[in-house]
């Protein structure tokens, strides 16, 4: 069984921007496994509310989940896949699969000769009585057999009809009728608080039920910047990916997908897909056998106290675009950077993280109306989507800040620094002190812009912290990324 991780990196190079921060103290793990590993891959009856009497105590209102579990767990389904042996050369004692398998890579290792097949399990539910199936696609990634196997301990062999990696939702069918299926619901009803429900097959052992409340909604977690994922404390194990959380009235209103942990098991915090994003991804799969989705064409980050007052802004609110995509959609339609966003067809922005999801849901050649923050003033702008394809929607960072003078030491590039760095203009950084050092910026970044205004000597940089009052948002170059940097200058 596979650990799946998304660690996060103080710098996260490339299109994702710059992350001047610390790294956590965990890591994102999927929780569909295979046994010998930590792999984490009508009108509905309500659940009852049973009253329990501790000794000497209060009565306290538990809810009662067993008319749920009756109805619909014989729509939860095992998923047990084969997948291909490791490639040769990547042998290890500890399995390809193991943590310590990097270590291995490209090195002999004296045993048995056989390749043997990784094996793997996770769970799934029926939406369609003929067969259809909902699941993760880590599932069911890389697999050369897929097997499901009942409530009623009767299998099929399955045929994966699409996968789609960047949500993480794939749909198989078997050749079967009239079976069992659950409840679907609309998850944008759900509240934070409300109890939940899974059922599915942690280590193997199928048609478990845990239970437990949401705890938050439209989370946005690493590598996964396009789900807005509901966050629950129900107890998700390898071999639960794929499998259903219900509301109690026995509708489907996620599916469970991942865990945050620091040991690769369940820790208190899970993350379910919401069944309407899920569902939208399944029907594209269903018809066309792949997703589209819309892309506005910019790397954006979030808006903290420090950048809200270096643009004016009311309240740290919006998305800041930290670059544009050159001849992109949003370029196009006259976005810059340095804009904030803080309304998509009328709904406003409050964070970062939303606007990939909202704009990832929208198909390529939408027409999406922005209202941006420039020069202390709103300004309306209509961009027409392209296709994100195998491309970045727009990517959400969050620069770490500590808290006159910056404390930098720069110079003007030279003209062959510019054509290295492809930037016209800029200031390189050769020397790093006091507020600039605390909020991340280091010798060798460059620094294009200072408050949107374009800086190309110490002089326009001077008087662009003079005009700001203190209040800085630098526009820095680090390779190849681009990221706005609040400092306070004194």
């Amino acid at each position: 069984m596979t650990v799946r991780t998304a660690v996060r990196n103080p710098l996260v190079a490339g299109m994702l921007g710059v992350a001047l921060g610390a790294a956590p103290l965990a890591a994102l793990y999927t929780v569909s496994a295979a046994p010998t590993t930590a792999h984490a891959q009508g009108s509905p009856p309500p659940a009852a509310v049973t009253s329990a009497q501790p000794r000497g105590g209060v009565a306290v209102l538990l809810p009662d989940f067993t008319t749920l579990v009756k109805k619909y767990g014989p729509a939860v389904v095992n998923i047990r896949v084969i997948e291909k042996a490791p490639e040769e050369g990547d042998n290890n004692p500890f399995g390809p699969n193991s943590p310590f398998a990097p270590f291995f890579r490209g090195l002999p290792f004296q045993g048995p000769q056989q390749q043997q097949p990784i094996r793997g399990e996770g769970s799934g539910f029926i939406i369609q009585s003929d067969g259809l199936i909902l699941t993760n696609a880590h599932v069911v990634e890389g697999a050369t057999r897929v097997t499901v196997q009942l409530n009623d301990r009767r299998e099929f062999s399955a045929k994966v009809i699409g996968a789609d990696k960047v949500s993480d939702v794939a749909v198989i069918k078997i050749a079967a009728n009239n079976l069992p299926t659950v409840n679907l619901g609309n998850s944008n009803s759900l509240q934070v608080g409300q109890w939940v429900l899974a059922i599915g097959a942690p280590f193997g052992f199928e048609n478990s039920a845990t239970s437990g409340i949401v705890s938050a909604k439209g989370r946005t977690l690493p590598d996964s910047g396009y789900v807005p994922f509901i966050q629950t404390d129900v107890p998700i194990n390898p071999g639960n990916s794929g499998g259903p959380l219900f509301n109690m009235q026995g509708q489907v209103i996620g599916v469970n997908s991942q865990i945050y942990s620091r040991t690769g098991g369940y820790m208190g915090v899970s993350f379910s897909i919401p069944i309407d994003v899920a569902m939208q991804v399944a029907h594209q799969l269903m018809t066309t056998g792949h997703v589209e989705r819309g892309k506005l064409g910019v790397v954006i980050q979030n808006v903290d106290q420090g950048l809200a007052d270096s643009f004016g802004l009311p309240e740290p609110e919006g998305a800041l675009v930290s670059s544009v995509e050159q001849d992109g959609p949003a370029a196009k339609a006259g976005v810059q950077p340095g804009d904030v966003i803080l309304d998509l067809n009328g709904e406003p922005v409050q964070t970062s993280t939303q606007l990939p999801v909202r704009i990832a849901s929208l198909m390529p050649g939408t027409s999406v109306r922005l209202t941006v923050w420039r020069d202390h003033a709103k300004h309306d702008y209509t961009v027409k989507l392209a296709s994100m394809g195998n491309e970045t929607v727009a990517s959400a960072q969050n620069p770490h800040r500590q808290g006159g003078s910056l404390g930098l030491a720069v110079r003007p590039l030279s003209q062959e620094e510019q054509q290295e760095t492809h930037t016209h203009g800029g200031l390189l950084v050769e020397g790093v002190t006091g507020p600039s050092e605390d909020a991340g910026i280091q010798a060798g970044d460059v620094v294009l812009a200072a408050n949107g205004q374009r800086v190309s000597s110490a002089e326009q940089l001077r008087a662009a912290v003079e005009k700001s009052r203190g209040h800085v948002a630098l526009l820095i170059q680090r390779g190849n990324t681009r990221i706005f940097v609040p400092v306070q200058a004194r």
